[in-house]
């Protein structure tokens, strides 16, 4: 997740974290919660920009990466858009209503067999 900083403190940094990994394991089983890792990326005041022009908005912009199986599963209907969804709440839970148009969620599609864990192909 890329945010402000100024958005960031202990209880926002601990709140978006559980709260992103509860986001995932609301849609496929609370089982994967404990899989989902976070890196919060704070941006600097003035160095993030929208439309072209530089901005005090909080702006959070989550990027989500699963292999491409997993949204499509069947059983997990809607996958994409419950996740787009349970995401934006996490944060909105967090920094509040006002954070809710400012949030934006990019779900990457990984294909079987172009991901690893421990040096092997997953």
């Amino acid at each position: 997740m890329h945010i402000s900083e100024a958005a960031l403190d202990e209880t926002a940094e601990e709140g978006l974290i559980r709260g992103l990994a509860d986001a995932v394991g609301s849609v496929y089983g609370k089982q994967f919660s404990h899989l989902v890792a976070v890196d919060l990326i704070g941006i600097p005041q003035r160095r993030r920009g929208i439309g072209g022009k530089p901005t005090d908005h909080i702006a959070p912009n989550i990027t989500l990466s699963l292999r491409e199986a997993a949204y499509r599963h069947p059983d997990v209907p809607n996958a994409p858009a419950r996740l787009i969804t349970s995401i934006t709440d996490a944060v909105v839970d967090v920094l509040g209503e006002q954070a809710r148009e400012q949030v934006t969620v990019g779900l990457l599609a990984v294909p079987e067999g172009r991901s690893g864990t421990g040096g092997r192909v997953a």
